[in-house]
């Protein structure tokens, strides 16, 4: 027997899905029908993810057709939840979060993959806006892996308490001409920190709004590598400028990159990104000056700007003295006169250039105070 697609939609005319107040056809739960001899196959699609209620239909939809078009066809229901309507996203590029009184800009420095640098790159990023002139703060944000505190040679250091107006707030360590808080000040040099998410995120908070940090142009937060909690928790507390991602060139450090890239610009978060920065990009031993040994690969990050449409930064060579100075708690780029100073120069003024044409769009009474750049250099207006 064939069965004719007309005497099955009568059919399920005759049903009625809870909750929908209309018949099956006229609700437009039926999606499509298809027969092929005594062979039929009903597509459903349900806005009640409710088993009963999908089982019900199923059931009175195999019961119409063998009752009333005919009692031996082989019947399909394949039935589908409807995703309800969720609420409208935020557009791109709106600032979420609660602004800090006093900070101007708050720039996220991520990496995807741990080990590329991304403490050493935000410690001399710090110090050389600071040269510029700038009011800078660093929020180790690297709750299980704080390095803050060594690069600036204060990890012996304690937060006092300050009064402001009526509150008491941390006074975060000033080191280089940098403020700086991390969860190191308040935990032993060998002492792990094993906390969940919500423990982390909670010290994250009092950090960022217990602390006295005063009048800031730049805020920059050291993330933990990937793309995990502390991240989310992060964006959600503060309204982010923006972020740079610092890299290697190598393939397994890009593909991490580019996931850290990923995250900020998904429509949920719309964080800008301002940039990516390769690190490590060469090595040059001091007795071959003019000589460039590319260890890691080659202009890597520099192409994955290009291919994600991003801004490059610039390149960090990968030199002893900037690990030592690490090390000791004296960032490479406070060294005068010398190519790591010049490296680390040329990679803050593409970021100040960055935030300023980031912000042009800004109203007014967000308006940032870094109007121009001046020569080669930053100036604060």
């Amino acid at each position: 027997m064939k069965l004719e697609k007309s005497e099955i939609i009568k059919a399920l005319e005759t049903i009625t899905v809870a909750g929908e107040g209309k018949n099956m056809v006229e609700s437009g739960a039926v999606k499509n029908i298809v027969t092929f001899g005594d062979e039929v196959i009903v597509d459903l699609e349900l806005t009640t993810p409710a088993l009963h209620i999908r089982k019900r239909a199923e059931v009175d939809v195999m019961k119409a057709i063998h009752e009333k078009v005919y009692e031996k066809a082989k019947v399909t229901v394949n039935v589908k939840v409807e995703k309800p309507a969720v609420a409208e996203q935020a557009p791109k590029n709106v600032i979420k979060g609660k602004p800090i009184p006093g900070i101007k800009n708050i720039i996220a420095v991520a990496s995807g993959k741990g080990g590329v640098g991304k403490s050493t790159v935000t410690a001399n990023l710090a110090v050389t806006l600071a040269k510029m002139g700038f009011e800078v703060g660093i929020l180790d944000a690297d709750i299980y892996g704080p390095s803050v505190p060594i690069m600036f040679d204060v990890e012996r250091e304690r937060p006092l308490s300050v009064k402001v107006g009526n509150t008491s707030k941390m006074k975060p360590i000033e080191s280089h001409g940098v403020k700086v808080l991390s969860i190191g000040f308040f935990t032993q040099p060998d002492q792990a920190v094993v906390w969940r998410g919500p423990m982390a995120a909670k010290a994250l908070n009092q950090m960022i709004f217990d602390a006295a940090w005063g009048e800031l142009d730049f805020m920059l937060i050291d993330l933990p590598p990937g793309t995990g909690d502390i991240h989310l928790s992060i964006m959600q507390s503060l309204p982010i400028t923006g972020a740079v991602v610092v890299s290697t060139p190598q393939n397994v450090a890009l593909a991490d990159a580019k996931k850290g890239v990923a995250m900020f610009q998904q429509d949920s978060i719309s964080v800008p990104v301002l940039g990516i920065i390769e690190n490590m990009a060469y090595f040059t031993p001091d007795e071959l000056p003019n000589n460039k040994y590319y260890i890691f690969g080659k202009e890597g990050a520099k192409h994955l700007a290009e291919d994600i449409k991003v801004p490059f930064l610039g390149e960090i060579p990968l030199v002893q003295s900037i690990r030592e100075a690490g090390d000791v708690g004296r960032p490479a780029a406070l060294q005068t006169a010398t190519a790591t100073e010049k490296a680390f120069e040329e990679l803050t003024r593409n970021v100040v250039q960055e935030v300023v044409a980031r912000n042009e769009n800004l109203p007014p009474t967000e308006a940032i105070k870094i109007t121009t750049m001046a020569g080669c250099s930053a100036v604060k207006k």
